[in-house]
């Protein structure tokens, strides 16, 4: 059997300090015929609080495209945990967790108010060169370059 390469997602360092968290209310149309939150707005949960973190260390769309390059997922898993139902608050929080190869983990818990935790979604996420469609050698390096505020990606 072979050696993982460096940029194997399993290889990927796990997240460290506190993660970044943004609120959401769970809409009335965002749920099912059960009255459940729909299974897949919980990705869409997700992906605003990675851009809001984003947002948060100084990095926008157009300061990406400018640079040339663009997050993207790679891998995603949901453990549902709890129901969600309208009008439960949530807080939806976001840690990146940097190895050495080219891609990264991203660890996200939904969390009631209450402190329950409703579901956990893990990514494997990479920083994609948009002239070659490759991945970055360091994404971390590369975060870090393009952040006022690393810090908040763990860097």
């Amino acid at each position: 059997m072979s050696e993982p390469s460096s940029n194997d997602p399993s290889r990927t360092g796990a997240p460290t300090g506190e993660p970044f968290s943004v609120p959401v209310t769970v809409r009335g149309y965002e749920t099912d015929v059960q009255g459940h939150l729909n299974q897949a707005v919980y990705l869409n949960y997700a992906e605003h609080a990675r851009w809001e973190l984003l947002r948060a260390a100084g990095i926008g769309q157009a300061g990406l495209q400018a640079e040339g390059v663009g997050p993207v997922v790679l891998e995603t898993t949901i453990r549902y945990r709890r129901e969600l139902l309208a009008g439960d608050e949530v807080e939806v929080t976001c840690a990146f967790g940097w190895g050495d190869g080219k891609t990264f983990r991203v660890l996200q818990t939904i969390r009631r108010a209450d402190g329950t935790v409703a579901a956990e979604v893990e990514g494997v996420g990479g920083l994609l060169d948009l002239t070659t469609r490759r991945l970055v050698a360091n994404p971390a390096a590369r975060f870090k370059e393009l952040a006022a505020d690393p810090g908040l990606f763990g860097l």
